[in-house]
């Protein structure tokens, strides 16, 4: 059963929280709920739910090669490579060689892949529409450019942190680098 979301109300302040609790509660909850929409869509597809995102991904991009998979889904490479063989084994992605360096390969949607793609298409935007029925092109896309937003801050905040420190060439006796974080750590 599919429940519509209410409309957004304009500028209502958040339960007595500060902002940054506040935010980081509302981004636990889409989370769950991107979570459980793409687990729903996975179901009805027979098809693993990591795998909606590879092939969204390669249907943006294009052919890419594997460790642009594992960037743009900021994983481990290790992680991307064991949903694109997943996928390859599916019959859903092909790996071939680039044209432009013999020694890369990249990863492709086959036309089984391309078939799914449309069928996850259509199954989320099934979803969408019956869930925010009640909300004006409006106010999707001030929801949409609010989420981007905060995207763009967290990647941009993450990023920052997973550059190489530059340290002073002698540290002082009251300081310790800084601690490297791995990739979707903090």
């Amino acid at each position: 059963m599919i429940t519509h979301a209410p409309a957004p109300p304009a500028g209502s302040p958040s339960p007595a929280q500060p902002p940054a609790e506040d935010l980081y509660a509302a981004l636990e909850e889409l989370a769950r709920a991107q979570r459980e929409a793409g687990t729903h869509i996975a179901r009805r597809l027979d098809w693993p739910r990591a795998g909606l995102g590879v092939v969204r991904l390669l249907s943006v991009c294009g052919p890419v090669q594997l460790s642009d998979v594992a960037a743009k889904l900021r994983v481990d490479t290790s992680v991307a490579s064991r949903q694109v063989s997943q996928l390859v084994d599916g019959g859903y992605v092909r790996r071939t060689v680039a044209a432009d360096d013999r020694r890369a390969r990249v990863l492709e949607l086959t036309e089984q892949g391309e078939a799914v793609l449309e069928q996850m298409s259509a199954q989320f935007s099934d979803l969408l529409a019956a869930v925010f029925t009640g909300w004006t092109t409006t106010q999707m896309g001030d929801a949409a450019q609010q989420i981007r937003r905060v995207a763009q801050a967290i990647t941009a905040a993450h990023d920052s942190l997973a550059e190489p420190s530059r340290e002073p060439e002698h540290e002082t006796p009251h300081t310790s680098p800084t601690p490297r974080h791995e990739e979707g750590t903090y």
